[in-house]
């Protein structure tokens, strides 16, 4: 079959972005194809921009290898093209004496992810580093930090275009059929006309749309069904005035999320954030501020007493493109191939949720591998 592009990647977020620069410079033909009018408008520029260590995520999973992987990958190229990024470390609290197994548990977990570098501390100790936490234990890791994901974006993007890529913007994908002689033919909607673009594989990296783009193909594989998208919202908090702290605060995660943490952006600013607010759209409306701003004030206060009344400041919100419904476990990565639904040439990428950011360029990496498997 003759093709206008070898490689189609639907969606411009962080993963879709690295996918795509990384299958340009093994040198490639790829087009992204982007339904809003710029990168990352969605999941990639509505989080906490933490690069994690690996340390939550259950043994043997892609989300704690691409993590592990992606972390050191990511400081790597924000150095290489000077991304703004801060190495401040992260310190995760243990409020009370019942939490102390849990956070045992956390540890035992990270070490076998390959996260050596991890160090208890004590009250005292902590006392001495971050004087406004309050805690029983924590534990110091070092290799977590935060990343400015605007600008990473933007280097993902000149490196595909300067690798020979194209972005084709404001461009949404409506169908795709898969060709009797193998390769994609796709329909897609830009400036109020509908043209077709033939390629000869397709990377699903849609994210929020990754289960509306994988239905449109389907599968050929008896059994197989694409996963279902359910849509959880996390609200942030901004605070007013300078915090206190050097590092990044959280406390013990919950089964879904890992609590109401601090975090500081590149200029040093604080937000707190991010819950969970399960729903059944894409609405990214801030759901009862008020009752919010009550609930995430008690929860801060556990490890910063001193937060100050009025100082929490309704900032934004993000919305997770989870694969597992409310109350049961959480899914790993889904990362498709053809041996899974038994379409060869398509790439399908589902539950791209944290740790995503840092995992971006490792997830390139395995995805490029697995195309060309």
């Amino acid at each position: 079959m003759t093709t206008d592009i070898e490689t189609v990647v639907i969606g411009a977020g962080a993963v879709g972005l690295a996918i795509a620069s990384e299958l340009a410079h093994t040198g490639a033909g790829v087009m992204v194809i982007e339904r809003h009018h710029t990168f990352g408008t969605e999941t990639s520029s509505r989080n906490s921009e933490v690069i994690h260590a690996g340390i939550y995520y259950p043994e043997g999973s892609l989300r704690a290898a691409l993590c592990v992987e992606g972390r050191e990958r990511l400081y790597a190229f924000a150095e290489k093209f000077n991304v703004p990024v801060n190495r401040c470390g992260k310190l995760l609290v243990a409020t009370a004496d019942a939490e102390l197994p849990q956070l045992e548990r956390i540890e035992k977990r990270a070490i076998r992810n390959g996260v050596g570098d991890l160090v208890r501390l004590s009250s005292e100790e902590i006392a001495r580093i971050e004087p406004d936490v309050r805690c029983v234990a924590a534990t110091l890791s070092p290799s977590t930090g935060v990343i400015d994901s605007h600008a990473l974006m933007a280097a993902l993007e000149a490196q595909l275009l300067n690798a020979g890529g194209e972005i084709a913007y404001n461009s949404e994908l409506i169908a795709v059929a898969e060709m009797p002689g193998g390769g994609f033919r796709l329909s897609i909607a830009s400036g109020g006309e509908t043209s077709e673009l033939l390629c000869a594989r397709l990377v699903n990296a849609a994210g929020l749309g990754a289960s509306r783009v994988g239905n449109m193909i389907g599968s050929s594989k008896e059994g197989y069904r694409v996963p279902s998208l359910h849509p959880a919202k996390g609200h942030y908090f901004a605070l007013s005035g300078k915090a206190p702290f050097r590092r990044l605060i959280y406390p013990m995660p919950s089964s879904d999320a890992l609590g109401v943490h601090l975090t500081l952006d590149i200029g040093g600013a604080a937000r707190f954030g991010p819950d969970i607010h399960w729903q059944s759209d894409l609405d990214y409306a801030f759901v009862d501020a008020d009752g919010r701003r009550k609930s995430f004030s008690r929860e801060i206060k556990r490890y910063w007493p001193a937060l100050p009344e009025a100082a929490l400041i309704p900032a934004y919100t993000g919305i997770r493109p989870k694969i597992y419904a409310e109350g049961t476990p959480p899914a790993d990565f889904a990362i498709h191939g053809g041996a899974e639904h038994g379409i060869p040439g398509f790439i399908a990428l589902y539950g791209i949720e944290s740790p995503g950011l840092t995992a971006s360029l490792a997830i390139g990496a395995h995805v490029a591998r697995l195309i060309d498997g």
